[in-house]
């Protein structure tokens, strides 16, 4: 086996990337505060196509050096867009035809794997903040709650990386 160069690995470029059919998801990261964890979600979402990040609260916006620090560029290729309210983002996307689905650990939540996804919706999947989850109203304004299923003795994953398993698990059932 050999590592393979960049340039054997057929990605698209920017503008190719700009052009190219998303996934009908998006990412909401309700008041996080990690500009690494933003950055990583930007990451994470331009490796699977996902259609737009939104940032709401205290997210820090691009352009930002922490958050391109792990970005790498895909704050420059996910589209993006902020609001000061997450609630009232949310709102927005109900309005516009997204099914809105907290990741969070609540009552009557999904377990992830038993979610049935539809391949002609649009999923806005809502991430919360480090410390607090996702804001309770916010909860509350939801279509649906999904959890990941975990064994170990605490209680919840970082934000980017359950960013990760989410979008990946939407992404293998969607694309794959």
């Amino acid at each position: 086996m050999r590592k393979l160069e960049v340039h054997e690995l057929n990605r698209l470029d920017l503008e190719e990337f700009k052009r190219a059919k998303k996934y009908p998801i998006a990412i909401v990261l309700d008041n996080v505060r990690s500009q690494n964890n933003i950055g990583s979600v930007f990451r994470t979402a331009d490796a699977f196509r996902i259609e737009k990040v939104v940032l709401t609260g205290i997210c820090s916006t691009p352009p930002n050096k922490e958050i391109h620090k792990t970005a790498l560029g895909a704050e420059d290729s996910v589209a993006w867009e902020y609001f000061e309210n997450c609630t009232a983002a949310v709102e927005n996307l109900k309005k516009t035809g997204y099914i809105v689905i907290s990741i969070e650990q609540v009552e009557g939540s999904i377990s992830l794997e038993k979610f049935v996804i539809e391949p002609d919706a649009r999923y806005a999947l809502v991430l919360g903040n480090e410390v607090k989850g996702v804001d309770q109203a916010v909860v509350q304004a939801s279509n649906y709650a999904i959890e990941i299923p975990q064994e170990g003795t605490k209680h919840s994953l970082n934000v980017s990386i359950t960013a990760g398993i989410v979008m990946w698990e939407f992404f293998r059932r969607l694309a794959l």
